[in-house]
């Protein structure tokens, strides 16, 4: 038996690559699109109207472009999450996305398969970013002073159990490595990580590895 079919919406200023990209989701199973999108605005408008799982969204668009787009997709409260999958891996447009509320941060370089496995990652609840992204965005986080022990206790009033499943969140574990590593359930982990999300006001993984850095609970490899 099939799972369920995630809708996608695709918005790109460019009609070649939402074709093509059309073409090829036509042809994966599990994967609709539902919709398409030019601007922006139109991005927007479609998420509202027809409430698709994941927004394919480029970032430089005419108008309102997909950071702004993203930003008010994610305000709107609903279950629908936004995967960016742009040519332009700049630093800014990076932060930008994902502070928007982006749950992930693609390249169009990536191989087809890669794309296709981050719309049902996303669609999932989860987040991702590419890995030539990942590695600046550690490096970036490196170079930032060191908090002290007294802000880690502090941030976000987070409990000391928290702050364990926060920092192996940062280090990439699942939900079923993070049971395993600290002996409690998976249930329980799920608790935590809902926990995590409401007090750090973060809408997914991606966010939580990033305030883990932030945090200093992660050391970025050297």
């Amino acid at each position: 038996m099939t799972g369920p079919v995630v809708r996608v919406v695709l918005a790109d200023d460019q009609p070649l690559v939402r074709a093509g990209l059309r073409v090829l989701m036509a042809d994966t199973p599990g994967i609709e699109v539902v919709g398409e999108a030019g601007t922006g605005a139109e991005a927007l408008q479609l998420a509202r109207e027809i409430r698709p799982d994941v927004v394919v969204m480029d970032i430089r668009m005419p108008g309102m472009d997909g950071i702004e787009a993203t930003r008010l997709i994610t305000a709107d409260g609903g279950a629908t999450r936004v995967l960016v999958l742009t040519t332009f891996d700049d630093d800014d447009y990076v932060y930008g996305a994902l502070r928007a509320g982006a749950s992930g941060f693609l390249v169009k370089d990536m191989a087809l398969e890669d794309i296709l496995a981050a719309i049902h990652v996303v669609a999932a609840g989860d987040g991702l970013i590419a890995p030539s992204v990942t590695r600046r965005l550690i490096e970036e986080f490196a170079a930032r002073p060191e908090p002290t022990p007294s802000v880690r206790r502090t941030a976000g009033g987070i409990t000391d159990r928290e702050c364990e499943v926060l920092t192996l969140v940062g280090r990439g574990l699942s939900n079923a490595e993070i049971a395993a590593e600290l002996v409690i359930t998976v249930a329980t982990v799920k608790a935590h990580v809902a926990r995590l999300f409401t007090k750090l006001d973060s809408r997914d993984r991606v966010q939580l590895v990033i305030i883990a850095y932030e945090l200093g609970l992660v050391e970025p490899p050297r």
